[in-house]
């Protein structure tokens, strides 16, 4: 077999490792449950137990050019050191890159999940598909994550911190964020945002039902044509829209590309998105193409993401490749 490396797309209910080739093709996938419980330790063996497996199966330790991790933030980059997620309590101030090379002896680069994601979109997505090597790319899952792709590569930020657009407020003084502030992005426009909505409108009826809240549950209701589940999808695209007129504003990139679980219902955000977005952004409204379904160059591209939900662990993957080829 050719080269290959391994990506690791650590979530808080799901380890996901998979071997990929130097022309993105995957060999072999592993997926486990994610030991929280068990404490860093367990899911740090888990890791390195699938990383070795995949590379016994893929042409051993010889074709392996390292290791890619994508993690939650916060992370200090590059040293690869987990700082407080809120999703991995018990994680904090956990050497990821140090305590994988140490194990696996192997070449270790970790990133911010979002920031693989995009890395993928970039390369083997909706970047490659469009021609475009910049983009900023918003995924919509139990949060918000973000990350922008500047020439090909990953922006990071002075601290490593660089594209927290889900942290962006978009209603001043709006609801309270995780992160101690509030009217955040995240808060109305993730699918736990959406699931908290539909509980909230449940709850003031008094009717049955709190625990089948789901944000893809609301999308079967609104596409059926429930008024309330609409209204909640629509604001869902409103407060995209003001997140992005201010990325647009501030960053005049070709392309900006959302994806994550929310954005299998697209049709229903989408023209509120598009709306406010026009509303909120001079920059938008001089460069929007004439069909905002349609890739038009030269212009700015609001699409969905085309990876699905393997774009965070190909990223991660990608990372070791990355790496060998600057250095």
């Amino acid at each position: 077999m050719s080269m290959f490396s391994i990506g690791i797309d650590l979530g808080g209910t799901n380890l996901r490792i998979a071997a990929f080739t130097s022309n993105w093709e995957r060999r072999g996938a592993i997926t486990t449950a994610t030991r929280v419980q068990d404490g860093p330790g367990a899911v740090l063996n888990d890791m390195c137990a699938a990383v070795k497996k995949l590379v016994a199966e893929c042409g051993g330790p010889g074709d392996l050019i390292g290791v890619g991790l994508g993690s939650p933030g916060p992370l200090e980059l590059p040293a690869g050191r987990l700082l407080q997620p809120p999703n991995l309590p018990g994680f904090e101030d956990l050497e990821l890159k140090t305590e994988l090379e140490n194990r696996l002896q192997v070449p270790v680069v970790v990133e911010c999940d979002a920031n693989a994601a995009a890395l993928a979109e970039c390369h083997a997505g909706a970047g490659q598909t469009s021609g475009y090597h910049s983009l900023c790319m918003l995924t919509l899952g139990t949060g918000v994550g973000s990350g922008i792709i500047l020439n090909g590569r990953v922006w990071h930020g002075f601290a490593g911190m660089g594209g927290e657009a889900g942290h962006v407020p978009v209603y001043h003084d709006g609801l309270l964020c995780a992160c101690g502030s509030r009217g955040c992005l995240e808060q109305y426009a993730s699918a736990t945002a959406i699931a908290r909505a539909g509980k909230n409108i449940v709850q003031a009826k008094s009717e049955n039902g709190l625990g089948m809240m789901t944000a893809r549950s609301i999308a079967e209701a609104a596409s059926a044509g429930e008024a309330e589940s609409l209204n909640i999808y629509h604001g869902v695209g409103e407060a995209l829209g003001i997140g992005l007129a201010n990325l647009v504003s501030t960053l005049n990139l070709p392309l900006y590309v959302i994806g994550g679980g929310v954005v299998a219902a697209w049709s229903l955000f989408a023209p509120s998105m598009f709306a406010e977005l026009e509303r909120g952004s001079y920059i938008y409204r001089l460069t929007k193409p004439a069909d905002p379904a349609v890739l038009e160059a030269g212009k700015t591209n609001v699409l969905p993401a085309e990876l699905g939900p393997d774009s965070g662990l190909l990223g991660a993957a990608m990372l070791p490749f990355f790496q060998s080829l600057s250095s």
